[in-house]
């Protein structure tokens, strides 16, 4: 019979090797193309946050000139 409260390996945080925690989510709007391909990729959440941190880097970059 499965415990009801289910796994405790489950309820402890994930563990990453990361410099910063991946605490936060984020949630915006894409058009259906776009959902598509980035589902195509290789590493979908991964894929994201590059290209988000690249944009943010260069928008710095711009402010500072």
């Amino acid at each position: 019979m499965p415990n009801p409260k289910g796994n405790p390996e489950n309820l402890q945080p994930l563990k990453s090797d990361r410099e910063e925690p991946l605490t936060q989510n984020l949630n915006f709007r894409v058009t259906e193309k776009m959902k598509e391909e980035v589902q195509q990729q290789e590493n979908p959440p991964e894929f994201c946050r590059e290209a988000i941190q690249e944009a943010l880097n260069k928008q710095k970059k711009s402010s500072r000139d």
